[in-house]
């Protein structure tokens, strides 16, 4: 029974984060400013960490979970250099 649940709430979670990453890409591709662009691309690459941690889950390799580690310690970097670009105008001084 609790492995049924569990299976289906993981199902039900990959479809919102699915659903909630076309709709950051389309604020992406869509954005007034580059400051919106920049704030969806993070909640982008968020959502596919947490995309990747629910399909371990599901899966039960634990290869997935290095892979988000990387993607979130990746993203990071990402917008704190696009941050600075913004307001300098230049990444590396």
């Amino acid at each position: 029974m609790s492995a049924t649940i569990l299976h289906t709430s993981l199902w039900i979670a990959q479809g919102a984060l699915a659903l909630a990453m076309c709709l950051a890409a389309f604020r992406m591709v869509r954005g007034p400013r580059a400051q919106d662009r920049i704030l969806s691309l993070d909640f982008l690459y968020a959502l596919a960490m947490l995309q990747l941690l629910a399909f371990g889950m599901r899966s039960g390799n634990v290869l997935y979970f290095e892979a988000a580690l990387i993607i979130g310690m990746l993203g990071f970097v990402a917008t704190v250099s696009l941050a600075k670009f913004l307001m300098r105008g230049e990444v590396i001084e």
